[in-house]
């Protein structure tokens, strides 16, 4: 079911932080230079933790929106917890600077576990979670999404990809997931319409992407908080460029 992971310049990744326990070019809006900022992030010392792998579930849309939840195909909006996911991107050197023009995915199943645009799923032209934003002068992008949800053999988890591009071609790539904490998610699948599934069958103690790499899925847990009616996760992340 997992692809390996192909990178493009350096496969070292930094999580700056970390969580707590609570191709081809793109568009011409994506097209601007990744640059590291003079000011240092205001993020704890990095920890350099190993990528995890693609998955089988990638798609190149080139969707540029924050919006993820609404599929292009329809208008229509996929139900779920609502989450503001925020990543920040910072380049790894003697400290962590600001990232700025990182073009970052992000794809995850929906409440019921299912991908869109994945003809295993029977979901091909389906373009609901999935989107890329370019981080700006902070190293920062949001989405507006919703709490993932499950499906068998596989802890809670996102998808992510991070690339750079110069004069339209491919400079680096690094690709990872993020996790979430079993207890929130428990909290999260009492509700419609996740708890119409019934209970999950892998939490992250025993998810064979979670516990690869010597339990790397630890460094890469996000940070989740509650927000109204939903919740807000962030994460940060830095990269080895060079």
């Amino acid at each position: 079911m997992l692809a390996g992971l192909s990178v493009a310049g350096s496969a070292i990744v930094a999580a700056c932080g970390g969580g707590t326990r609570t191709g081809s070019a793109p568009t011409a809006s994506a097209a601007t230079t990744a640059s590291a900022s003079a000011a240092p992030v205001a993020t704890p010392t990095c920890i350099v933790t190993p990528s995890e792998t693609e998955g089988p579930y990638f798609v190149d849309d080139r969707l540029d929106r924050a919006d993820i939840r609404v599929d292009p195909s329809d208008g229509s909006v996929r139900r779920g917890v609502p989450l503001s996911l925020t990543f920040n991107v910072a380049k790894v050197g003697t400290s962590c600077t600001a990232l700025q023009g990182a073009q970052v995915d992000v794809w995850h199943c929906d409440a019921l576990g299912v991908y869109s645009d994945v003809s295993a799923e029977n979901t091909v032209g389906k373009r609901y979670l999935r989107g890329y934003q370019v981080s700006d002068s902070n190293g920062k992008v949001t989405f507006s999404t919703i709490y993932p949800g499950w499906y068998q053999g596989r802890a809670v988890h996102i998808h992510f990809k991070v690339r750079t591009f110069a004069a339209g071609q491919k400079t680096f790539e690094f690709t990872s997931q993020i996790f979430f904490d079993d207890a929130t998610s428990d909290e999260v699948f009492k509700q419609a319409p996740y708890s119409s599934r019934g209970a999950r069958d892998t939490r992250n103690a025993v998810d064979m992407v979670y516990t690869s790499n010597k339990n790397s899925g630890a460094m890469l847990l996000a940070n989740v908080t509650g927000l109204g009616e939903g919740y807000q996760a962030t994460f940060a992340i830095g990269l080895r460029l060079a």
